[in-house]
């Protein structure tokens, strides 16, 4: 059993990448994936995530303010500004354009905490700041998008603000809440936490290609253009930033990440229930989570064999 969870976490970018060509080119066998199984699929991941959460990984969050506060506010900062002007330099559609803001204002996900502990850097450092922008990102993601994709459709902040709320900030916090009250339990099931997560992204992502096969097709070298812009921007400019203000390397490698991952499967959700009159606004989302475990996979790889430069 080990062996096989150990299968679906390791080759994550391999399902992820199968599963969206399976369903692009037989779209039926993947778009009963939608609604209800989305909205349920991400509750998942992020209930999953919390599980792994202890009352000491909020209390770390005062052990280092300072390097806390940038990883939070460069990947508020970067990936947001990054992704406006990404759509305006490639002219992108309302909906495409949409879809990469929205991407780029969700918080980091679980991916990269997987990343950086691939990496050996701040592990600890990487969780909370996943877990400060999750938190936050019910006020932090509706505003960066109000702000930025409003000119291009009418954004409800309010409606993208209790969808968060309900789909990523209390499943996070039930799964706090269960790893504090029933460790028993949570240390029993936890080994499944992982697979489970993949499984349900990559379900996620596959059930947006197929309601959205043509599209993708039509849109796919935009769109791979700009989610690998939108990312390299996030690694770049977030290491350069902690690199410039001091902080050693390890840090800024930590920020790298947690600035240039994003949580795709949030971005994907929100579209779907936010945007129903541009349903092309969910399709970058799958280009970013695909690229972006590709780059991190990558940088991960290079920093761990090189851990001094």
């Amino acid at each position: 059993m080990q062996r096989i969870l150990s299968a679906i976490t390791g080759y994550y970018p391999l399902w992820l990448i199968l599963c969206s060509a399976i369903a692009l080119i037989h779209p039926p066998s993947f778009s009963w994936f939608n609604g209800g199984w989305i909205t349920a699929a991400l509750g998942s991941v992020m209930l999953g995530m919390g599980m792994t959460l202890t009352l000491r990984d909020f209390q770390r969050l005062l052990s280092a303010p300072g390097a806390l506060s940038l990883g939070f506010l460069a990947h508020y900062s970067i990936m947001p500004l990054s992704g406006w002007l990404i759509g305006r330099m490639l002219h992108l559609e309302p909906g495409m354009a949409v879809g990469l803001i929205l991407v780029a204002s969700c918080p980091s996900g679980t991916a990269s905490n997987v990343v950086c502990y691939l990496a050996r850097v701040d592990v600890a450092l990487a969780v909370s700041v996943t877990l400060t922008s999750t938190l936050f990102a019910f006020a932090t993601t509706p505003l960066w998008c109000r702000l930025l994709a409003g000119h291009y459709v009418p954004v409800d902040a309010m409606g993208l603000s209790l969808s968060t709320l309900k789909v990523v900030v209390a499943p996070l916090l039930i799964g706090v809440i269960c790893n504090w009250r029933l460790p028993s339990v949570i240390k029993a099931v936890s080994p499944f936490g992982p697979a489970v997560s993949v499984i349900a992204v990559v379900l996620i992502t596959a059930g947006i290609v197929s309601q959205n096969a043509a599209a993708v097709i039509d849109n796919a070298g935009k769109l791979i253009i700009a989610a690998f812009l939108l990312h390299v921007l996030g690694f770049l400019l977030g290491y350069m930033v902690a690199r410039i203000l001091g902080y050693p390397i390890i840090t800024a490698r930590t920020i790298a990440i947690e600035v240039g991952m994003q949580n795709g499967g949030m971005a994907a959700m929100l579209a779907k229930k936010n945007f129903p009159t541009q349903p092309i606004a969910a399709v970058p989302a799958v280009f970013s989570g695909v690229i972006q475990n590709l780059i991190g996979s990558v940088i991960a790889a290079w920093w761990r064999r090189n851990p001094s430069i």
